[in-house]
C-alpha cells in the first residue's frame, strides 16, 4: 500500500495540465502497471455479457468494468478541473484518445523546440 501512495503521489505532483502530457501519461502507466490495470489503456471493456453468458464471461466483464473504473478515477484526479469536466463521461481508452489529440502534437512540438535550443 506504501508503494501504491508513493506512486500516485507523483501524478499528484505531476497534474495534467496539457503540455505535460507525455510525461503525465507515462506516469500514468508506470502506475498502473504497478497495479496490474495498464491492460485498460489499449484494452476495450467487453461487450456486457448477454444474460445467458457464463459465470467466467460475466466475471470477466466486471473485473474489465472495475479495472477501467480504477484508471478513470486515477485520471481524473489528476487533472485540472477544466480538464475533469471534459472527461468525466468518458471511458480510459476514449479519454486517452482525446488527451492525445488535444496534447500530444502540442507535446512533441514543445520538447522539439526545446532541444532544438540545446543544440
Amino acid at each position: 500500500m506504501a508503494n501504491n501512495l508513493l506512486l500516485t503521489s507523483i501524478l499528484d505532483a505531476n497534474k495534467l495540465i496539457g503540455p505535460n502530457f507525455l510525461d503525465w501519461f507515462q506516469n500514468l502507466k508506470i502506475i498502473l502497471k504497478q497495479e496490474k490495470k495498464s491492460y485498460v489503456l489499449d484494452t476495450p471493456i467487453p461487450p456486457v455479457p448477454i444474460v445467458d453468458a457464463s459465470v467466467e464471461d460475466k466475471e470477466a466483464y466486471e473485473h474489465h468494468k472495475d479495472d477501467d473504473n480504477q484508471a478513470e478515477c486515477v485520471m481524473l484526479a489528476n487533472m485540472t478541473p477544466e480538464l475533469q469536466k471534459q472527461h468525466e463521461h468518458m471511458d480510459v481508452q476514449s479519454m486517452i484518445l482525446h488527451l492525445r489529440e488535444l496534447f500530444d502534437k502540442e507535446g512533441r512540438i514543445e520538447k522539439y523546440e526545446i532541444s532544438k535550443e540545446l543544440f
